[in-house]
């Protein structure tokens, strides 16, 4: 299993980026959120069978990371610019993809970043249909060579399960409960209301 820090420090590169982490407890959500304000870059693009192509990082978007109390899943949520046109393309949704980790368990380090213990499966979707559950194969290896435990197989492909039916069954719900989410996290960075930040001037 890959430890994976909600900074995204590491394969993404995003260290440098203003980075808030918080504890909610609303009705919209209970459990960790994390912020990262992409500031800069150039625009990096998924191609999905309904979707097309789909910005994933670059200057203007915000990327909401959801750890929800009681589940096994680390949700990141690539919130579009404000003004939703990349690249000439204007998109009418503020979500262009979300991409769920199916997880083992989550801390803090050292630095009081959050992270989380990857279990290999992952639920990619958006809002025009498409559905992708990846790395089954990894997830595979990794019982049959004894990485993981029965007990810790079954549970990891009972999330994804569950992920695609709570979330992926209706992406405009999703959308709006994250949306609301944002909304609240952004208005207790804007208040300094209990928040961990990194990088912020």
């Amino acid at each position: 299993m890959t430890k994976k820090r909600l900074d995204r420090d590491l394969k993404w590169g995003l260290q440098g980026f203003p980075y808030y982490q918080m504890r909610m407890d609303e009705e919209e959500f209970h459990g960790l959120v994390s912020i990262i304000d992409l500031i800069d870059g150039g625009f990096i693009f998924w191609e999905k069978p309904k979707a097309g192509k789909i910005p994933v990082c670059g200057k203007g978007m915000i990327w909401l990371q959801l750890i929800p109390d009681g589940k096994h899943r680390a949700i990141t949520a690539k919130f579009l610019p404000a003004s939703r046109t990349v690249g000439g393309v204007k998109y009418s949704k503020s979500v262009s993809v979300w991409y769920v980790d199916v997880i083992e368990d989550w801390g803090y380090d050292e630095d009081n970043v959050a992270y989380f213990t990857d279990m290999y499966l992952d639920v990619i979707f958006d809002i025009e249909g498409d559905v992708i559950t990846e790395d089954r194969d990894e997830l595979d290896a990794a019982y049959s060579s004894g990485e993981l435990s029965e007990e810790q197989y079954k549970r990891a492909i009972e999330e994804g399960k569950a992920i695609v039916s709570e979330l992926c069954a209706d992406a405009e719900k999703t959308q709006k409960r994250c949306e609301d989410i944002l909304a609240l996290a952004l208005n207790r960075i804007e208040n300094n209301d209990n928040v961990f930040k990194k990088n912020v001037q």
